[in-house]
């Protein structure tokens, strides 16, 4: 069944709002994980704000990455670089993106060793800064903090009741995040699920778009009976910029979310109905994952109170665009 919030519309240019219109002095920005899907839009849209974005990566991307005014290669695991990535960026804002983000990753280990420990020398780095003007710091967590212990809509005084690996460890990063809480001023996010043109079809609607885009006959499926509160990525950004440069958000955490839900049917049918074409769903086992959670809804309230109203997009938009994107 489908939920729905309020729903508001804002200019948008080449993809990306207009932020902060009339926007105040320029920020050095550090993103980590610049070159990953949401890291590419959030890049992107400071530096159409007038940011000065340097970008951290894991190793030198393929596509440039549009509007990185630097681009430094560092590991998370690696402290010493981190340092060095610091001294050289001098970041006033830091946006925290990097993570092994899959749900359904297959390596336990190396999720933890990213979402917690990584996160972990980012922070200290940032702490032992002698000379640090950072005044805010964005770490992305996750919705799937949540679990399945609550039925109805989730605001962030809901009780965490992780159900999987990836959200133990974003958990887990939320709970070492309060350490560096009197030395650093941290803004923690729990965005629910997103999607866009250029996510990964190891995602749900991205597989589906892909399938559809082919015109394929048959689409394997995991768990259908699942309901997701699904944003587009450019409303993401958009809030995370928006938090950046909010005082008040400092010390806080937020859902980032479109307070509307859909059952995967509802999904399915939408497409169906946007492309024109039809297609049988099988659910394959092996893509039905243990301990899924079921529904996810959550308030954006408490993020609209402190930044003011989110430009909002309806799924429908959202798929549409991406079934006509380039391939």
């Amino acid at each position: 069944m489908r939920h729905d919030g309020g729903r508001r519309s804002a200019a948008q240019r080449d993809g990306l709002f207009v932020l902060n219109a009339g926007a105040p002095v320029s920020k050095r920005v550090l993103v980590t994980g610049a070159a990953g899907f949401t890291g590419r839009y959030l890049v992107a849209a400071l530096a159409n704000a007038g940011h000065h974005v340097t970008g951290l990566v894991q190793r030198a991307p393929a596509q440039p990455v549009e509007g990185a005014s630097d681009l430094i290669e560092c590991e998370l695991g690696d402290p010493a670089g981190l340092s060095r990535a610091l001294d050289s960026a001098r970041p006033q804002w830091v946006a925290h993106l990097a993570a092994i983000a899959f749900v359904a990753h297959g390596d336990a280990d190396a999720m933890y060793q990213t979402n917690l420990l990584g996160t972990r020398h980012l922070l200290e780095a940032l702490s032992q800064q002698s000379s640090s003007a950072v005044e805010s710091v964005l770490l992305a967590s996750s919705a799937n903090i949540y679990g399945n212990a609550t039925e109805g809509v989730l605001d962030e005084s809901t009780p965490p009741a992780p159900a999987n690996d990836y959200a133990v460890s974003k958990l887990a990063m939320e709970y070492l995040a309060r350490l560096y809480a009197g030395r650093l001023p941290l803004i923690v996010t729990r965005p629910f699920n997103y999607t866009g043109v250029g996510q990964a079809e190891s995602f749900l609607l991205p597989k589906i778009v892909a399938h559809v885009r082919q015109r394929a006959p048959v689409v394997e499926l995991g768990n259908l009976h699942v309901a997701r509160d699904f944003s587009d990525v450019r409303m993401v950004v958009e809030a995370y910029v928006r938090l950046l440069q909010t005082p008040s958000a400092v010390g806080e955490t937020f859902n980032v979310c479109s307070g509307v839900a859909y059952t995967l049917d509802e999904v399915l049918a939408l497409v169906r109905a946007i492309s024109g074409h039809d297609f049988e769903v099988r659910v394959n086992p092996a893509f039905v994952r243990q301990n899924e959670v079921k529904t996810l809804l959550g308030s954006r309230a408490r993020l609209e109170n402190c930044v003011g109203p989110l430009t909002g997009f309806e799924l429908r938009d959202t798929l549409q665009w991406m079934l006509d994107a380039p391939q």
